[in-house]
């Protein structure tokens, strides 16, 4: 499985600032205020014979831009053993795949991400969810726009999100 440098880096910074509690009880001086972004996802998924193609776009409505951010991709269906997954994402459980987005700029896109996943096995419907597992510390007040749930059928048909 190849996979980008960066991608596995913004998972592990994200682990570590959950799990070491950046700027927690120890630190001195006052907190830096926290960047306002507004990350959102809009793609398209489908389902043809055990395949599920996913191809989506992060936009930032800002106010701030972002360095980099980190959208989840979780499946109703287990995935298949071997995947060749994009540059920038990794593969993080059964039914999981996290990528890095690239930055994304105040008022606007982060890089296209395409996906093509192969499921275990063949089957009629798969639920694919889609939301930011990190997003570089920064509030977000409509995080409505960054989480999806789409019901892909095995007709090979689109479904926009």
């Amino acid at each position: 499985m190849a996979v980008r440098r960066g991608a596995v880096r913004s998972v592990v910074v994200a682990g570590l600032l959950v799990l070491g509690g950046a700027g927690g009880a120890g630190s001195a001086g006052a907190r830096a205020p926290e960047p306002e972004a507004d990350v959102s996802y809009h793609g398209r998924v489908s389902l043809d014979r055990g395949q599920l193609r996913l191809w989506l776009v992060p936009q930032n409505e800002g106010p701030n831009a972002l360095a980099d951010a980190t959208l989840r991709v979780r499946l109703s269906a287990d995935l298949g053993d071997a995947q060749e997954l994009a540059e920038g994402c990794a593969r993080v459980g059964r039914r999981e795949v996290v990528c890095e987005t690239g930055p994304l700029p105040a008022h606007g896109q982060g890089r296209h991400i395409g996906l093509l996943l192969g499921l275990r096995e063949r089957v009629p419907e798969v639920v694919v969810r889609v939301d930011t597992w990190w997003n570089g510390d920064a509030t977000d007040r409509n995080s409505g726009n960054n989480e999806h749930a789409v019901l892909a059928l095995d007709t090979g048909d689109p479904y926009a999100f």
